[in-house]
């Protein structure tokens, strides 16, 4: 392969990354502005009803005459909250019946697996919406539960496949014969060897929990008002979509950008850590 052609993909996988990274690096800026500064007070009525974008308030007003602008930074804050503790929680749980599962006897490791196809089976807004149901009221703590609860079992038969791949390599065998415990082999050869593929897959499923939290505020199951969901200000324009489409527009624009930067920081971790998908490419 000529230099000339290997640089190619490489300048491709690294622009990848990098526009990922400014996307997502928008989006955080914006939630952490949001900390300590607001164009206005998210629930103060500063103008008339649907108003159009103006210097005062740069993406109108709602149905209520509050400024728009202010619900779509919360609303970045709020998706990246969700985001973030889905994951964690997902992570948790699902790394840890993953790595379970990979030392466990044939007969518990084949029953953890077809436990987890079953649940893999069923698509994660309908898991999440399960148990956002089963609690007794809708709050952004739930959905957050919910979405944690639903990503696992995606997690977790990813980390028992990584991990059983690694269970078959010599220095594990060597690394049993020298007396080293069990939690040692995890921690020390399991986990730093399956993590870079990990950290892509977490990627991703962060774009997916953004998405379903949108869905279930949409369909009243996520964050309650005041809280300003991004799927929240979708259901609320959706009887104002001809009038005044701003309202529609934006935050839609918004849950797009967020997921495809994380699509692409994702892609671009897996061309950093893949060198033969990368030149490949």
């Amino acid at each position: 392969m000529s230099a000339v052609a290997a640089t190619a993909p490489r300048a491709r996988g690294s622009l990848t990354l990098w526009l990922g990274l400014l996307l997502v690096g928008l989006h955080i800026a914006v939630a952490l502005l949001t900390l300590v500064w607001l164009p206005y007070d998210p629930a103060a009525l500063t103008g008339g009803r649907l108003t159009p974008p103006s210097w005062e308030h740069w993406a109108g007003t709602d149905r209520l005459g509050r400024d728009f602008f202010t619900q779509i930074m919360i609303g970045s804050r709020i998706a990246l909250i969700v985001g973030i503790s889905a994951v964690a929680i997902g992570g948790l749980i699902g790394v840890t019946l993953g790595v379970l599962a990979a030392f466990a006897t044939r007969l518990l490791d084949d029953a953890l697996a077809a436990t987890l196809d079953i649940l893999i089976a069923f698509p994660t807004l309908l898991i999440a919406m399960l148990v956002v149901a089963a609690s007794d009221t809708a709050s952004l703590g739930t959905a957050v539960l919910a979405l944690g609860i639903a990503l696992s079992a995606i997690v977790a038969r990813l980390t028992r496949i990584l991990a059983k791949r690694v269970l078959l390599m010599d220095y594990i065998t060597a690394a049993r014969t020298s007396g080293t415990s069990w939690l040692g082999i995890v921690f020390q050869h399991v986990l730093p060897n399956i993590w870079p593929t990990l950290s892509v897959n977490f990627a991703l499923q962060f774009g997916l929990a953004v998405i379903a939290e949108a869905s279930l505020s949409y369909l009243g199951l996520g964050a309650p008002p005041p809280n300003a969901s991004w799927g929240r200000l979708l259901q609320e324009a959706q009887g104002t979509v001809y009038t005044a489409p701003i309202g529609a527009i934006a935050p839609g624009i918004a849950l797009v950008s967020l997921v495809i930067g994380v699509n692409l920081l994702a892609d671009g971790l897996r061309d950093i850590g893949d060198p033969t998908r990368r030149g490949s490419r």
